[in-house]
């Protein structure tokens, strides 16, 4: 069955090869597969989550240890390169229907 859903269609079944950043129990942080910029980290939650805003009380702890990745690797990004920016996507914007946080540096490559 094919969704919307790359992260786990994909990424999470081991379909497609990624390149590792960073990784806990429950987050994954990857060079994005098809990178907009020539620094693009993507960094999701294991579990499937649609988006930010469909979050529940339930996942509070989850999006701490997210977003602790997402800070991790932001900061990492920014010694390195001097700057980065970190984005995620809502509704007609978001192409894959799972929650992600994007984190780049340098001018776009499209």
């Amino acid at each position: 069955m094919v969704t919307n859903d790359f992260y786990c269609d994909e990424v999470l079944s081991g379909k497609t090869e990624i390149n590792k950043v960073r990784e806990t129990e429950n987050v994954l942080a990857y060079y994005h597969t098809r990178p907009s910029y020539p620094v693009h980290i993507v960094t999701i939650p294991k579990k499937h989550i649609s988006s930010l805003i469909t979050l529940e009380e339930r996942d509070n702890a989850l999006l701490l240890e997210l977003l602790g990745v997402v800070k991790e690797v932001a900061s990492s990004v920014t010694e390195e390169h001097g700057a980065c920016r970190v984005i995620t996507n809502l509704g007609d914007y978001q192409d894959s229907k799972h929650l992600h946080w994007h984190v780049i540096s340098g001018e776009s490559l499209r």
